[in-house]
């Protein structure tokens, strides 16, 4: 197999850190990588903030109801924004620009997750998107899409499992829906 097969399958969702701060070498080849996404026709309109202030992460970790607690012990956290008016398709182009910093947080061994924001709101109903607009200080012309959770990993996580990896979720040609699908 190949060596991104291999950091494809290392790579899993790490919710515990350890106490060890990120080195400066470190954040520098996430955010290089991160530049490095590709993107719609070039536009590049993704923006990153790195956040390192452990009270800053204390208080993102409240951004949304569930799935933001582990902020409050990562060691860093990067929210991954995007600008519309550069790009219509800013979602996808900031998601592959997220995916690249999982991956190289994996390469770099330390521990990521990705914190789901655009379309989440707070534990009060307000928007999540706003909150974290709020208390980073983003402009109102960029949209934020996540946030990644950084650090050292507390505990190892298994790879996946080739042998359960979901084959029937592929299709040849045409969609070839399965009897539980219709009903036969």
């Amino acid at each position: 197999m190949s060596h991104f097969y291999d950091l494809a399958a290392r790579r899993r969702s790490i919710r515990r850190f350890t106490e060890q701060e990120l080195t400066q070498d470190e954040v520098a080849a996430l955010i290089g990588t991160a530049l490095m996404a590709p993107s719609s026709k070039g536009t590049c309109c993704w923006q990153f903030v790195v956040i390192d202030d452990r009270g800053l992460l204390r208080q993102l970790a409240g951004c949304k109801e569930h799935g933001a607690a582990m902020l409050a012990e990562a060691r860093a956290a990067v929210a991954v924004l995007a600008d519309p008016s550069v790009s219509d398709v800013w979602v996808e182009d900031a998601s592959v620009a997220t995916t690249y910093l999982l991956l190289q947080a994996e390469d770099c061994g330390l521990g990521a997750c990705w914190v789901q924001i655009r379309n989440r709101h707070t534990a009060g109903g307000a928007s999540a998107e706003d909150e974290v607009r709020r208390l980073l200080q983003i402009p109102d012309h960029l949209r934020v899409l996540s946030l990644v959770a950084l650090g050292h990993k507390a505990r190892e996580r298994s790879p996946f499992d080739p042998e359960s990896l979901k084959w029937d979720k592929v299709h040849l040609n045409h969609y070839a829906s399965s009897d539980a699908e219709t009903g036969v």
